[in-house]
Formats: structure tokens, sequence, C-alpha cells
């Protein structure tokens, strides 16, 4: 395989090529494109040809995933991009805005499980009266004795 130009923009990208710029396992991009994450294009040969723009919503998606956004969310951002281009850096700027928010809510409700922790064994097993996590209201009490939570949810 080898390296592109910078200025050889017209030339689409086999799925090794993606793999090996991106650094994202063939395996991983094939999930990426049935999530609907990337797309590629068959040729005459019926392999898979990608153009070059994936590379950046590769490092999108990459980003993203390492602050934990769910694969979901990733894939109704990179919805709103035109189709066909890279992503900019603007483009960056309303993802990120959005994905903040949903980090700031994650992070909201993280302190507050963590502050009310000590008050929670965290399986309702004993249907503490005061569990405000997993047994609010003592609910579970209703369904008899012993433990009623099993897995978690």
């Amino acid at each position: 395989m080898g390296k592109l130009h910078p200025n050889e923009i017209g030339i689409d990208l086999t799925v090794g090529d993606v793999a090996a710029r991106s650094g994202v396992a063939v395996s991983t991009l094939h999930f990426y494109e049935t999530k609907g994450l990337i797309k590629s294009r068959r040729n005459a040969g019926n392999q898979r040809r990608y153009s070059r723009d994936v590379l950046r919503r590769i490092a999108v998606i990459k980003v993203a995933q390492r602050l934990g956004i769910p694969l979901s969310s990733i894939a109704a951002a990179l919805q709103t991009l035109p189709k066909g281009r890279a992503p900019t850096v603007e483009d960056w700027n309303k993802l990120s805005a959005i994905w903040k928010q949903e980090l700031d809510d994650r992070i909201e409700t993280l302190i507050r499980l963590r502050d009310q922790l000590g008050e929670c064994i965290g399986c309702g097993c004993l249907s503490l009266g005061h569990c405000k996590l997993r047994n609010p209201l003592d609910e579970l009490s209703e369904q008899g004795p012993g433990p009623r939570l099993l897995a978690p949810s």
C-alpha cells in the first residue's frame, strides 16, 4: 500500500488504507458502517471504497467515543453534517457543544449518585426505606422479604 499525497483528493481509499491511516481495525470500520457512522461504495469488483472525508469522520468518532459519547448520539450528530465532505472546525464546534451538554448532564448525575451512595447498598436486598437510588419509598418491601433486585438495571 503506497502513501497518498495530500493533493490526491479524488482518490478513493480501500478499507485497508482507511484502517492504516485512521488506526482503526478493519472490523471496526465494518461495524461503523453497519451503524451508519461512515459510508463506502462498492467498486466493479465489489470491494469497499471510501472517500477521503471518512478519515476525519473516523477521527470525530474516536474522539467522541473517548469522551464516552454513545454511538447512537454520535450517529445522530453525524447525520446533521453535510454529506461527501470532511467535518470542518465549525462542524466540530457544533457537535462538541451538543456533547458538552450531554457530558455535563452525565457528570451531574454521577455526582448526585456519588453523594447518595452512602445511603444505599445498591441492590435493594434489604428493602431499606430510605434508599433513594434503587428502592425509593421502600417500594420493594411490598413484593415480600429478601432480595428483589438481583441484576443491576
